[in-house]
């Protein structure tokens, strides 16, 4: 299936220039449609604070705070994406692309991030997020969580630096789980357009599941000539490796799944997703 529209939450403007000029690749390859979306505190979310103990005017001030930042930072979203599409050249046009063309749109919404995020994902053929680990940007986190358990669809962590080049060199990190077997649908429009493609195993990745040998001839099935590579963790650390074996493949785009164990567990205790999420300088493909 061909990338018609792709989805990209703003929250500020430290990682959203990279994202722009990532989703906006993506957008060329596949004459696509980008929606530069902006959600809004809603400084009315503060009134449940009065259950705290606080006064009326004390809230009143936060509130009045609350919405002085969200507006100051609606506006900095906003020019920043007014100035990146003009020096580009991109087209500015309403939510259907045109034929031929990559085009842009801007939009802003108020209310929880997580939840509008999440739902205007679901008609979205690719979300593009923000990296997760880029100053002010920390949290767009919230957006790329939210895309990869509540909207069933994939969603591209842009690097923090824009790539030059993406999906001609393309990494499967195939693990047997369904949150890989996902990926792999999710990227099958890149492969199939791809240079080369590499499954990239190991031992210590690999979970109960079909393995790499199998899904090269389902790739084959889709006409994806794809080669089988074996990697060893780095310091013990099974993402650092496949990260490691991307880089030797030259790869400017790497698909897997994300989460094969709990968030939680990830968060105290580590994990290929959140490593890669915290180190890779590639663009990543990932679903849950």
């Amino acid at each position: 299936m061909a990338i018609r529209k792709l989805l990209l939450p703003l929250t500020g403007t430290a990682a959203g220039e990279a994202a722009l000029a990532t989703a906006l690749i993506a957008a060329r390859i596949w004459n696509a449609h980008v929606t530069a979306l902006h959600v809004r505190v809603d400084s009315r979310d503060m009134a449940p604070l009065a259950g705290e103990g606080l006064s009326g005017a004390m809230i009143e001030e936060m509130m009045s705070a609350t919405e002085k930042e969200s507006s100051d930072r609606a506006h900095a979203v906003h020019a920043m994406f007014d100035r990146f599409v003009t020096q580009h050249g991109v087209t500015v046009a309403d939510a259907r692309p045109k034929a031929g063309m990559a085009t842009a749109s801007y939009a802003a919404v108020t209310g929880r991030e997580e939840d509008l995020v999440a739902q205007l994902a679901r008609l979205a053929d690719l979300t593009v997020v923000p990296h997760p680990e880029a100053g002010e940007d920390v949290s767009s986190s919230d957006a790329l969580h939210a895309v990869l358990f509540d909207s069933g669809r994939p969603v591209l962590i842009a690097p923090r630096i824009a790539p030059t080049t993406m999906g001609e060199r393309v990494c499967i990190g195939w693990n047997g789980t369904a949150e890989s077997a996902a990926a792999v649908l999710g990227a099958m429009p890149w492969m199939q357009r791809a240079q080369a493609v590499r499954v990239l195993t190991a031992e210590e990745y690999q979970r109960r599941g079909p393995g790499a040998a199998a899904l090269v001839d389902y790739l084959a099935l889709h006409n994806v000539s794809a080669e089988v590579a074996t990697f060893r963790p780095v310091d013990k650390e099974v993402g650092a490796g496949l990260l490691a074996a991307a880089r030797e493949f030259g790869a400017d785009f790497i698909a897997m799944g994300a989460y094969s164990h709990s968030r939680l567990r990830q968060l105290i205790l580590g994990g290929v997703t959140r490593h890669v999420l915290e180190n890779s300088t590639l663009p990543i493909l990932m679903n849950r």
